[in-house]
């Protein structure tokens, strides 16, 4: 138990240290952090789907190179016109589809739900990080890219999670979801948000990128959808029968089980972050 504790304690410090290092290192390093991640957890979860779902047969190689070819036709936002990827982009979604026509397995329409599933559940949400990062370009510089909204979508989702869970253990009472994870409660889940609203003050302070009442709404924004990407997760996990997605992290689990808040707070976030630069402009 102690030996468990302690390696996922290094591994959690060492995952941090590497995210927070690429985010903050610039675009260069972001970007292949990122295309790292995705690729990864493409490929993981195709991996899942072939192992647990009976009857589908995903082709992972087309899948996971589709992934990161979609990161990177967003990534254009910072180096690469998306019409040098792009095209490429969509060859690989023709070919998902083409390859059915002559794999002849039993569940193609199958093979196909979950091979597009791959790429709007897993590979998107990482790859419109690209544009979170440059929708309001880095105040008082010539670049485009500002490391401070992506870093403080994981900031507010880590803090969720730290103090729901804390909450959570010393004064949850009412569960709220236990068809789906009975540990989860409604106390956690406020003192979660609580957290992150005074995190979302003191952000507003040293970074008036956004103003008080901005953060506090990005801050509720990762509390609200990082919490359902969470439920998400389980589910699927449920349905599978499984407890981790993966064995990449130890004591951790897999890129799923990590980043799985991340997949449905980040296009949340974005929408937030366009209607407040829809706001600011009337």
């Amino acid at each position: 138990m102690k030996n468990n504790f302690i390696l996922r304690t290094l591994t959690g410090i060492l995952f941090v240290l590497i995210l927070v290092g690429g985010i903050i290192g610039g675009s260069v390093p972001f970007g292949i952090l990122f295309l790292i991640i995705t690729l990864l957890s493409v490929r993981e979860f195709c991996t899942l789907v072939n192992q647990y779902e009976q009857g589908i047969h995903l082709n992972t190689y087309l899948c996971t190179i589709a992934g990161g070819l979609l990161f990177l036709t967003f990534y254009h936002y910072q180096h690469i016109s998306s019409w040098v990827i792009l095209p490429l982009y969509l060859c690989f979604l023709i070919a998902i589809l083409v390859v059915q026509l002559y794999a002849k397995k039993s569940n193609p329409a199958g093979n196909w739900a979950f091979s597009f599933m791959s790429q709007v559940y897993v590979a998107l949400p990482f790859a419109l990080l690209n544009v979170i990062a440059c929708i309001i370009p880095n105040a008082g510089s010539n670049s485009t890219y500002s490391y401070i909204l992506p870093l403080s979508l994981f900031i507010f989702t880590w803090i969720n999670d730290t103090g729901a869970y804390c909450v959570g253990v010393t004064l949850g009472k009412h569960r709220l979801f236990e068809r789906i994870s009975p540990k989860k409660s409604w106390e956690g889940s406020i003192g979660g948000a609580i957290f992150c609203i005074i995190a979302a003050v003191i952000l507003a302070h040293f970074f008036p990128i956004l103003n008080s009442w901005e953060w506090t709404g990005f801050a509720l924004v990762v509390v609200v959808f990082g919490t359902w990407g969470d439920l998400c997760e389980s589910l699927i996990k449920r349905h599978w029968g499984i407890k981790d997605s993966g064995k990449i992290l130890p004591g951790h689990g897999g890129m799923l089980d990590r980043f799985d808040s991340t997949l449905l707070a980040v296009p949340a976030v974005l929408v937030y972050l366009l209607l407040v630069l829809m706001v600011r402009s009337l």
